[in-house]
């Protein structure tokens, strides 16, 4: 069997926009998503076969959030790689998972991306011939085919535009606060914002942009960081605002990413991270200090 090991990082969401909502229910998003150093590790073997068999072995820290049936992401992954190419495999993963679920980090999608990534790599495969199958397991899934830091996502955020960057990357804190946060249930409790607002927000996000684009310092563009999610969020539950306040008190800029219910802020360097990680921390929390675009875990 061929063999190969890759990190599936998560991602944060810089800024989050709900545009509006098309006629299937889903909505309509305008987002900058960024990769970060805390990433799930996944080990691949595979090979062609008439008589396909499917592995998962799940460790790490989150292990017993997630299952190991037909029903996980890495698994349908698999499946859809088959499909794509009419291509029966055997294939066996050990999935090393450290990024909590239900937690806006996207660690799911991007098991599933990384998959499919590790698959094509094996088996000399183009990964941009399977983005339509990527975003049918997920809207976040084809985020994970592509190997730049940022992107900016339109659409259901499915619509991918990579964002080059100059400059020092900040570093970033994240608290997951032990809660999952069904995606489902904050669309439901969002209210569309007007159509003067997106404008604005959208404006916004050509200005975060640039600004990364740039390479400019942190204090020039924290304040367009924006998650419209946090509206159906924070009023909700009281441990992921507990968190914002925290954060706040500290005086950081904390935001929520995705639909939560990790809430992240950023600093200049990692010493100042690793400061304010280590002020955050409560029991019952999860803290991770982590840079963007890296690979390496730098766990709390």
């Amino acid at each position: 069997m061929a063999s190969i090991t890759l990190p599936a990082p998560a991602k944060l969401n810089l800024f989050l926009e709900v545009t509006g909502k098309r006629p299937d229910g889903y909505h309509e998003l305008a987002t900058l998503f960024v990769k970060t150093s805390l990433a799930d590790k996944l080990q691949i073997q595979a090979e062609q076969t008439t008589g396909e068999k499917l592995q998962l072995d799940i460790s790490g820290p989150f292990a017993d959030q997630i299952s190991n049936d037909e029903n996980n992401l890495a698994l349908k992954a698999v499946r859809a790689f088959e499909n794509a190419f009419q291509m029966p495999l055997s294939v066996s993963i050990q999935l090393e998972k450290n990024i909590p679920t239900g937690a806006g980090l996207g660690g799911g999608s991007s098991d599933a991306g990384t998959v499919l990534l590790g698959l094509c790599r094996l088996f000399k495969k183009d990964p941009s011939l399977l983005l339509a199958q990527a975003a049918k397991l997920g809207a976040d899934v084809p985020l994970f085919l592509y190997p730049d830091t940022f992107l900016k996502g339109e659409g259901i955020g499915e619509k991918l535009s990579p964002v080059a960057f100059s400059g020092t990357l900040p570093w970033a804190v994240l608290v997951y606060p032990d809660t999952a946060v069904p995606t489902k249930g904050v669309f439901a409790r969002l209210h569309l914002p007007a159509k003067e607002d997106v404008l604005t927000s959208l404006s916004n996000l050509d200005k975060l942009i640039v600004a990364i684009q740039k390479g400019l310092p942190l204090l020039q563009w924290q304040h367009l960081l924006f998650n419209r999610l946090e509206e159906a969020v924070l009023p909700y539950v009281c441990s992921v605002r507990d968190v914002k306040e925290d954060f706040s008190a500290l005086g950081a800029s904390p935001l929520m990413s995705g639909s939560g219910s990790t809430v992240f802020a950023l600093t200049p360097n990692r010493q100042l991270a690793e400061d304010l990680a280590g002020r955050i921390k409560q029991k019952g929390r999860k803290v991770f200090t982590v840079r963007f675009g890296g690979s390496r875990d730098e766990n709390n």
